[in-house]
Protein backbone atom coordinates (compact mmCIF):
# COMPACT_ATOMS: atom_id res chain seq x y z
CA UNK A 1 0.00 0.00 0.00
CA UNK A 2 1.33 3.25 -0.63
CA UNK A 3 2.36 5.78 1.75
CA UNK A 4 -1.02 8.43 2.29
CA UNK A 5 0.34 12.02 1.56
CA UNK A 6 -3.54 13.58 0.99
CA UNK A 7 -7.02 12.85 2.83
CA UNK A 8 -10.44 14.19 0.83
CA UNK A 9 -13.11 14.58 3.63
CA UNK A 10 -16.81 14.70 2.44
CA UNK A 11 -18.54 17.55 4.19
CA UNK A 12 -22.18 16.78 5.37
CA UNK A 13 -22.20 13.28 7.73
CA UNK A 14 -17.94 13.63 8.14
CA UNK A 15 -17.02 17.20 9.49
CA UNK A 16 -20.43 17.94 10.24
CA UNK A 17 -23.24 15.89 11.45
CA UNK A 18 -26.44 15.74 9.60
CA UNK A 19 -29.80 15.62 10.62
CA UNK A 20 -32.22 14.71 7.65
CA UNK A 21 -35.40 14.42 9.61
CA UNK A 22 -34.98 18.08 10.55
CA UNK A 23 -34.35 19.30 7.01
CA UNK A 24 -37.66 17.52 5.69
CA UNK A 25 -39.23 19.40 8.77
CA UNK A 26 -37.72 22.60 7.77
CA UNK A 27 -38.88 22.16 3.88
CA UNK A 28 -42.17 20.72 5.26
CA UNK A 29 -42.46 24.22 7.15
CA UNK A 30 -41.98 25.98 4.14
CA UNK A 31 -44.54 24.66 2.96
CA UNK A 32 -42.87 21.88 0.67
CA UNK A 33 -45.46 18.99 1.13
CA UNK A 34 -43.89 15.79 -0.77
CA UNK A 35 -40.44 17.20 1.41
CA UNK A 36 -39.88 13.19 2.23
CA UNK A 37 -40.12 12.30 -1.31
CA UNK A 38 -37.92 15.45 -2.60
CA UNK A 39 -34.62 15.29 -0.15
CA UNK A 40 -32.43 12.92 0.23
CA UNK A 41 -29.41 12.10 2.96
CA UNK A 42 -26.97 11.60 0.45
CA UNK A 43 -27.61 12.46 -3.12
CA UNK A 44 -30.14 15.07 -4.37
CA UNK A 45 -32.32 14.96 -7.04
CA UNK A 46 -35.04 17.29 -8.88
CA UNK A 47 -34.41 20.77 -8.51
CA UNK A 48 -32.70 19.90 -5.46
CA UNK A 49 -30.09 18.04 -7.60
CA UNK A 50 -30.00 20.79 -10.27
CA UNK A 51 -28.91 22.87 -7.34
CA UNK A 52 -26.52 20.81 -6.01
CA UNK A 53 -25.25 20.36 -9.48
CA UNK A 54 -24.78 23.57 -10.71
CA UNK A 55 -27.60 23.52 -13.44
CA UNK A 56 -29.78 25.88 -11.88
CA UNK A 57 -28.71 28.72 -9.73
CA UNK A 58 -29.40 29.92 -6.12
CA UNK A 59 -32.20 32.21 -7.44
CA UNK A 60 -33.61 30.25 -9.80
CA UNK A 61 -33.85 27.85 -6.74
CA UNK A 62 -35.94 30.41 -5.05
CA UNK A 63 -38.09 30.80 -7.70
CA UNK A 64 -38.84 26.89 -8.57
CA UNK A 65 -39.15 26.34 -5.00
CA UNK A 66 -41.81 29.00 -4.67
CA UNK A 67 -43.62 27.68 -7.50
CA UNK A 68 -43.93 24.51 -5.77
CA UNK A 69 -44.94 25.63 -2.07
CA UNK A 70 -47.09 28.45 -3.99
CA UNK A 71 -46.28 30.98 -2.14
CA UNK A 72 -43.25 33.72 -2.81
CA UNK A 73 -39.88 32.74 -0.96
CA UNK A 74 -36.92 34.72 0.36
CA UNK A 75 -33.08 33.55 -0.20
CA UNK A 76 -32.82 33.62 3.44
CA UNK A 77 -36.01 31.42 3.87
CA UNK A 78 -34.45 28.83 1.73
CA UNK A 79 -30.99 28.67 3.38
CA UNK A 80 -32.39 28.79 6.77
CA UNK A 81 -34.74 25.27 5.67
CA UNK A 82 -31.22 24.09 4.02
CA UNK A 83 -29.47 24.39 7.40
CA UNK A 84 -31.59 21.50 8.51
CA UNK A 85 -29.87 19.85 7.77
CA UNK A 86 -26.93 21.05 10.15
CA UNK A 87 -27.05 18.98 13.24
CA UNK A 88 -23.96 19.53 14.86
CA UNK A 89 -19.79 20.77 14.12
CA UNK A 90 -17.55 18.81 16.79
CA UNK A 91 -14.67 20.20 17.70
CA UNK A 92 -12.74 17.33 17.16
CA UNK A 93 -13.45 16.68 13.92
CA UNK A 94 -11.65 20.59 13.12
CA UNK A 95 -9.02 20.17 15.61
CA UNK A 96 -8.22 16.60 13.68
CA UNK A 97 -7.96 18.61 9.90
CA UNK A 98 -5.72 20.85 11.52
CA UNK A 99 -3.49 18.53 13.06
CA UNK A 100 -3.69 16.46 10.02
CA UNK A 101 -2.57 19.92 8.04
CA UNK A 102 0.60 19.92 10.40
CA UNK A 103 1.65 16.72 10.17
CA UNK A 104 1.76 17.26 6.39
CA UNK A 105 -1.21 15.70 4.49
CA UNK A 106 -2.62 17.76 2.28
CA UNK A 107 -6.72 18.24 3.18
CA UNK A 108 -9.43 18.40 0.69
CA UNK A 109 -12.80 18.65 0.74
CA UNK A 110 -15.31 17.40 -1.47
CA UNK A 111 -18.92 18.32 -1.35
CA UNK A 112 -22.31 17.88 -3.51
CA UNK A 113 -23.30 20.78 -2.03
CA UNK A 114 -25.10 24.12 -2.75
CA UNK A 115 -24.77 27.90 -2.48
CA UNK A 116 -26.97 28.09 1.03
CA UNK A 117 -24.66 25.71 2.83
CA UNK A 118 -22.06 27.29 1.39
CA UNK A 119 -23.07 30.55 2.19
CA UNK A 120 -22.81 29.52 5.71
CA UNK A 121 -20.18 27.72 5.89
CA UNK A 122 -17.95 29.86 3.71
CA UNK A 123 -18.55 32.66 6.27
CA UNK A 124 -17.05 33.69 9.66
CA UNK A 125 -19.67 32.42 10.92
CA UNK A 126 -18.99 28.76 10.63
CA UNK A 127 -17.07 27.82 13.57
CA UNK A 128 -18.05 30.07 15.57
CA UNK A 129 -14.49 31.37 15.92
CA UNK A 130 -14.64 33.44 13.23
CA UNK A 131 -13.29 30.95 10.88
CA UNK A 132 -14.76 29.79 7.29
CA UNK A 133 -14.66 25.82 6.13
CA UNK A 134 -11.66 27.50 3.97
CA UNK A 135 -9.50 27.85 6.73
CA UNK A 136 -9.09 24.19 7.39
CA UNK A 137 -8.77 22.86 4.03
CA UNK A 138 -5.79 22.98 1.13
CA UNK A 139 -8.30 22.75 -1.38
CA UNK A 140 -12.05 22.47 -1.35
CA UNK A 141 -14.52 21.58 -4.32
CA UNK A 142 -18.17 22.01 -4.83
CA UNK A 143 -20.48 20.48 -6.79
CA UNK A 144 -22.84 23.04 -7.65
CA UNK A 145 -19.26 25.07 -8.59
CA UNK A 146 -17.62 22.19 -10.54
CA UNK A 147 -20.71 21.06 -11.85
CA UNK A 148 -20.97 17.83 -11.54
CA UNK A 149 -21.62 14.98 -8.17
CA UNK A 150 -20.40 12.16 -6.42
CA UNK A 151 -20.91 9.44 -6.80
CA UNK A 152 -19.89 10.23 -10.70
CA UNK A 153 -16.07 9.21 -11.58
CA UNK A 154 -15.42 12.69 -13.09
CA UNK A 155 -15.73 14.20 -9.98
CA UNK A 156 -13.09 12.14 -8.39
CA UNK A 157 -10.69 12.60 -11.66
CA UNK A 158 -11.11 16.25 -11.79
CA UNK A 159 -9.55 16.48 -8.26
CA UNK A 160 -7.02 14.18 -9.06
CA UNK A 161 -6.23 16.49 -12.54
CA UNK A 162 -6.19 19.87 -10.40
CA UNK A 163 -4.18 18.73 -7.53
CA UNK A 164 -1.96 16.53 -9.84
CA UNK A 165 -2.11 13.85 -7.21
CA UNK A 166 -2.33 9.78 -7.57
CA UNK A 167 -5.24 7.75 -5.79
CA UNK A 168 -3.33 5.14 -4.48
CA UNK A 169 -1.79 8.00 -2.23
CA UNK A 170 -4.92 9.71 -1.27
CA UNK A 171 -7.24 8.45 1.09
CA UNK A 172 -10.85 9.07 0.58
CA UNK A 173 -13.01 9.81 3.37
CA UNK A 174 -17.35 9.61 2.92
CA UNK A 175 -20.43 8.35 4.80
CA UNK A 176 -21.75 7.59 1.38
CA UNK A 177 -21.13 3.84 0.49
CA UNK A 178 -21.76 4.63 -3.29
CA UNK A 179 -19.62 7.65 -3.69
CA UNK A 180 -16.69 5.08 -1.40
CA UNK A 181 -17.22 2.36 -4.01
CA UNK A 182 -16.60 5.14 -7.02
CA UNK A 183 -13.47 6.08 -5.53
CA UNK A 184 -12.58 2.92 -4.91
CA UNK A 185 -12.92 1.43 -8.39
CA UNK A 186 -10.73 4.38 -9.36
CA UNK A 187 -7.45 3.10 -6.96
CA UNK A 188 -8.67 5.66 -4.12
CA UNK A 189 -7.96 4.05 -0.30
CA UNK A 190 -11.14 4.53 0.89
CA UNK A 191 -13.04 4.97 4.52
CA UNK A 192 -16.11 4.69 4.86
CA UNK A 193 -17.34 6.21 8.64
CA UNK A 194 -21.03 5.94 9.84
CA UNK A 195 -22.77 8.99 9.30
CA UNK A 196 -21.96 11.63 12.47
CA UNK A 197 -19.51 8.86 13.67
CA UNK A 198 -16.58 9.64 15.62
CA UNK A 199 -13.65 9.06 12.80
CA UNK A 200 -10.94 11.17 14.43
CA UNK A 201 -8.88 7.88 15.79
CA UNK A 202 -9.47 5.25 13.16
CA UNK A 203 -8.60 7.64 10.60
CA UNK A 204 -4.72 6.77 11.86
CA UNK A 205 -5.42 3.34 11.60
CA UNK A 206 -5.31 4.24 7.50
CA UNK A 207 -2.63 6.30 7.19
Amino acid sequence: MSKIKNIIFDFGGVIMEIDYQQAVKSFLHLGLKDAVKQLDPYTQKGIFGDLESGKINDTAFCHKLSEMVGRELTWEECQTAWKGYCKDLPQRNLLTLKKLRAEGYRIILLSNTNPFMMGWAMSNEFDNEGHSVKDYFDAVYLSYQCKIMKPQPEFFQLILDKENIQPEETLFVDDGPKNVEAAARLGFQVMCPPEGADWTHEIYRHL
